[in-house]
């Protein structure tokens, strides 16, 4: 049984820090930007991911690449 898989698509998301909790430490949420070429190499994903976290008022701390696949059986 052999199963294929075709990303459908890609979404960055970087953790930015929305403010701290009650003992202080920092809360993070995602920001996400979709519409990432599929073909796109994860060396240019990541050197807008910089290019973004460098106007951003806010700390960043991790960076991700998302990819929904499509599954079937053939």
């Amino acid at each position: 049984m052999a199963i294929n898989k075709v990303i459908n698509s890609t979404t960055l998301s970087l953790e930015v820090q929305s403010g701290t909790d009650a003992a202080g430490a920092p809360v993070f949420r995602k920001k996400n930007f979709s519409g990432i070429k599929l073909t796109a190499a994860p060396e240019n994903v990541l050197d807008v991911a910089q290019a973004i976290k460098g106007i951003l008022n806010n700390p960043t701390r991790d960076l991700f690449l998302n990819e929904t696949s499509k599954l079937s059986n053939n």
